[in-house]
């Protein structure tokens, strides 16, 4: 299972889906998506490569 961790406002928040990660928060501690054990499909290819660009995104948000 996922598992994706910010520190907003001096509270450690933990998620298990992307899309619930507020906006904006003060650090990314942990981020670490579900990553599927191969032979992969060529559409799960394409998903693990827009995972370092989540990861990107997610920094961007940080405010601290």
């Amino acid at each position: 299972m996922a598992r994706f961790q910010v520190l907003k406002d001096g509270e450690l928040l933990t998620f298990s889906r992307y899309e619930d990660i507020p906006q904006s928060f003060d650090n990314l501690v942990s981020f670490e998506p579900d990553i599927i054990e191969g032979p992969h499909t060529d559409e799960q290819h394409e998903e693990m490569h827009k995972l370092n660009d989540k990861l990107l995104k997610l920094m961007s948000r940080e405010t601290r």
